[in-house]
């Protein structure tokens, strides 16, 4: 490049991706805090997602569920809470700070707003009153140390309040405040997402209070949240940095000057590296293969995708809404899908550029020792889930056709 910056082909990002995202085998991790402390954040919409992508990074994968329960919820060193674009995630708990001023207080303000002005053209109580109902259910929470919604309810009635919201609207509904208001109090960074009410894939859960935390000045705490995500994810473009945090771009580039952020070159315009971070990467010396759950942080890392997923294989792999399905990676890069039958089995399918390809526990056309690397990690999936079923909260084209 005339410009001096060093140019980052597709190649070594996938070295990168391999190394950083602990997903070739000398590159696995030995807990799941390591594993959340590499990817700075787990995507915690679908409680299995978090258990999935642990188990894939793991060196001794057996050790999935009851390491990854201890860190939730004996050891408090992982945290599931709202963070970046609304979205919930398990975090370092050391990061609840960081993560909670560099995202989550936009966010809350508007959230707090909305429930307000709700409350009021429903004719329901005002914000006085909402606050008397906060406290009292904070100090329900402290008191039980973890209660469902149901729960706290029966201590503070107050909280099966009813509302009628968007009156007249097409999607006119019902809201319960102990519904709105939990949902604004964990965006808040006041509670977080406790133990499951069932096994570790169950959507319905206890809330908890959030662990106690400084209040950081928002934009060291972005800066802070960038050097870690970009040591990891790096190089990433502008608009890639834009959408992982749901910032706006004078924020991404406030905080790309504040680290000191070194710009590259890439296939797909200018990027960003951490200071000293430019430099060639030592990929894996032999070829790996992941199967990567829905949601996983890899998959849906970037914003700018076509270096490890073709474009072609989109349809089948996400939703209507962008959400991605289980994945099947050959070298740093997006092959196919899998899924798990009522059976249990974890099967597989191989995409070509029209969508469609191999399915089973083989794949023509990929070689014999990518066919040899998935089905190993797909036995060693299922040999971690055992009897356990899990189906992905968002299903995608290929999922539900794996699956069925």
């Amino acid at each position: 490049m005339g410009d001096g910056r060093r140019h980052i082909g597709t190649a070594e990002r996938r070295d990168r991706l391999a190394l950083r995202q602990r997903l070739a085998g000398p590159f696995r991790a030995g807990s799941p805090e390591e594993v959340a402390g590499s990817l700075v954040a787990l995507h915690g919409t679908d409680p299995a997602t978090v258990h999935l992508a642990v188990g894939a990074r793991l060196a001794d994968a057996a050790k999935t569920v009851g390491g990854t329960e201890r860190a939730l919820y004996e050891d408090g060193t992982l945290v599931r809470m709202h963070g970046m674009r609304h979205t919930v995630f398990v975090f370092p708990t050391e990061l609840t700070a960081v993560v909670h001023a560099s995202t989550g207080l936009t966010v809350a303000a508007k959230e707090r707003a909305t429930l307000l002005k709700n409350m009021a053209e429903a004719g329901a109580p005002d914000a006085a009153w909402l606050t008397q109902v906060e406290e009292s259910t904070l100090a329900v929470l402290a008191r039980r140390g973890q209660a469902t919604a149901a729960e706290l309810a029966r201590d503070e009635p107050r909280l099966k309040e009813r509302f009628v919201y968007a009156a007249g609207k097409r999607y006119e509904g019902v809201h319960t405040v102990s519904t709105r208001l939990l949902k604004v109090l964990g965006v808040e960074g006041k509670v977080v997402r406790g133990r499951p009410l069932g096994s570790w894939t169950s959507s319905q859960f206890r809330w908890a209070p959030a662990p106690p935390h400084p209040e950081l000045d928002p934009a060291e705490a972005q800066a802070e949240l960038l050097r870690r995500w970009l040591a990891t994810c790096g190089p990433a473009t502008e608009e890639d940095l834009k959408w992982w945090t749901g910032w706006r771009v004078t924020e991404v580039r406030r905080a790309l000057a504040a680290i000191g952020a070194e710009a590259v070159s890439l296939n797909e315009g200018t990027g960003y590296v951490v200071a000293g971070d430019a430099g060639p990467v030592a990929g894996p010396t032999e070829p790996w293969a992941a199967l990567l759950p829905a949601l996983d942080p890899t998959a849906m890392g970037w914003r700018q995708r076509d270096w490890y997923l073709a474009p072609e294989l989109r349809q089948m792999l996400f939703d209507g809404s962008g959400n991605v399905g289980p994945t099947v990676w050959w070298n740093g890069r997006v092959i196919g899908g899998w899924a798990q039958r009522a059976d249990g089995e974890i099967v597989w399918r191989v995409l070509d550029g029209e969508g469609t390809d191999s399915e089973g526990s083989g794949g023509e056309g990929i070689g014999r020792e990518a066919e040899a690397s998935i089905a190993a990690e797909a036995e060693r999936l299922a040999s971690w889930v055992g009897p356990t079923r899990v189906t992905p909260r968002f299903r995608t084209p290929l999922e539900r056709e794996l699956s069925a």
